[in-house]
């Protein structure tokens, strides 16, 4: 056990967040980053061309914290893009994922690391609670225990805001440039080189649903679905609309006995 600690407190941890017009939560964001138990990370911020008050409040944050490094994109390029540019600009042994309305529990990193190191796992998940704009929880969503490629196929299981991946032994690994979905994208991408992914076992963290979350979006959602299956993943038409048909099934059945 003292092996695992001190291997886990030499770990650092860099984490990827995206930005735009998101002056109404981002501070609550990253205040839940710099409360984190676990103290070794760097906090990469790409800002998407905002327009309010973002940015002024982002350099307030980097210049209260030296590990929060912030960066601009010439033009609004998406989340995919933003996300690509922070890890790019990471060095930390670890990439994690938030987004500017999403928290993470206080030990959310000091468990999670622990975990992988413990158990040799190279990407890890966990589950997390479903909160509304006011920061009241209104459900959870429990991930399965552990994920395969195959799995993954069927349904994204995993919530970005919870991802951490080891950078030595996958590397730096980039999202899709589409506008959407690119975490999924991702995910499928890292699991066609280890057999699971594993979920660390707790609810660590917090998504923020909103008027813009694309989950609320199902035509959206399943429109993106076929462009994973056919473009990224490379499938013939059947072998997509197999897959596609799964999804479509699973999230609309479920939704009509809501």
């Amino acid at each position: 056990m003292m092996q695992s600690i001190s291997k886990k407190l030499i770990n650092k941890v860099s984490i990827i967040l995206p930005t735009y017009n998101s002056q109404r939560t981002v501070s609550s964001t990253i205040e839940s980053v710099i409360k984190q138990t676990y103290g070794n990370w760097e906090l990469i911020i790409t800002d998407d061309c905002s327009s309010d008050s973002t940015l002024k409040i982002l350099k307030k944050y980097s210049k209260l914290d030296k590990r929060i490094k912030i960066f601009n994109l010439e033009k609004n390029s998406g989340a995919g893009v933003c996300r690509n540019n922070s890890i790019k600009q990471s060095s930390g042994n670890y990439i994690a994922f938030i987004d500017s309305d999403d928290l993470w529990f206080p030990n959310k990193l000091e468990v999670q690391i622990e975990f992988m190191i413990s158990n040799n796992i190279y990407i890890s998940y966990t589950s997390f609670e479903v909160i509304n704009l006011d920061g009241k929880k209104i459900d959870s969503v429990i991930s399965p225990k552990k994920l395969s490629y195959k799995d993954m196929l069927l349904n994204n299981y995993i919530g970005c805001l919870t991802v951490i991946y080891d950078v030595s032994f996958f590397g730096k690994n980039y999202m899709s440039k589409i506008r959407k979905r690119q975490d999924w994208a991702l995910w499928l991408k890292l699991l066609k080189k280890v057999k699971f992914a594993y979920n660390a076992g707790k609810i660590l963290a917090s998504y923020r649903l909103n008027e813009n979350s694309l989950s609320k979006n199902k035509f959206d959602l399943v429109k993106y679905n076929w462009i994973i299956y056919r473009k990224i993943e490379g499938f013939n038409f059947i072998k997509s609309l197999y897959y596609f048909f799964i999804f479509f099934m699973y999230h609309f059945i479920k939704k009509n006995k809501l």
